[in-house]
């Protein structure tokens, strides 16, 4: 695959080639956010790459997505709240408005975040957070994607879904 990942994310991520990929899901790709300025923001990327929306998917596999969305959060949320004492919740969202693919974000969200933001969508933050060098992706984030991966496994474990949230 030539070019630059970010070109064909979903392509890169079923070529093995997508570096924020955490781990593969029934239904799609768990992906550790571009931008950092919330920390543990994830994306769930269909593995379909013609898929545009939710409803394209045939109802199977459209339940497996959202069952792989709620798995994403219940991740980011448990890895969120064990690394930050001051997480407060886990938004998720399907929008579909820019990127012309099916995915779902999930945004953690923390009370340190400025009391006019806290409240309210992510959408609300500044453009420049999600353009700033110092938001970006990068090796300081290795902690926070190990601790999402490893709760993504033991989510995904046969006897998970016994054991109950943790």
């Amino acid at each position: 695959m030539g070019g630059d990942w970010r070109d064909d994310r979903i392509g890169s991520a079923l070529g093995g080639v997508n570096p924020t990929v955490l781990r593969r899901l029934d239904a799609g790709f768990a992906v550790i956010g571009d931008v950092q300025f919330l920390p543990g923001y994830s994306v769930l990327l269909v593995d379909e790459p013609d898929v545009r929306r939710l409803s394209d998917l045939p109802r199977g596999k459209r339940m497996a997505f959202l069952a792989d969305m709620d798995r994403l959060g219940e991740a980011v949320e448990r890895a969120c709240r064990r690394l930050d004492p001051e997480f407060r919740r886990v938004n998720l969202e399907i929008l579909g408005n820019t990127d012309d693919f099916l995915h779902a974000h999930v945004w953690p969200r923390f009370e340190w975040e400025s009391p006019d933001l806290v409240g309210h969508p992510v959408w609300r933050y500044p453009a420049e957070n999600w353009h700033d060098p110092a938001s970006a992706l990068g090796p300081e984030h290795d902690a926070l994607r190990e601790a999402i991966g490893h709760e993504l496994d033991v989510l995904s474990a046969p006897d998970a879904g016994a054991a109950g949230a943790g």
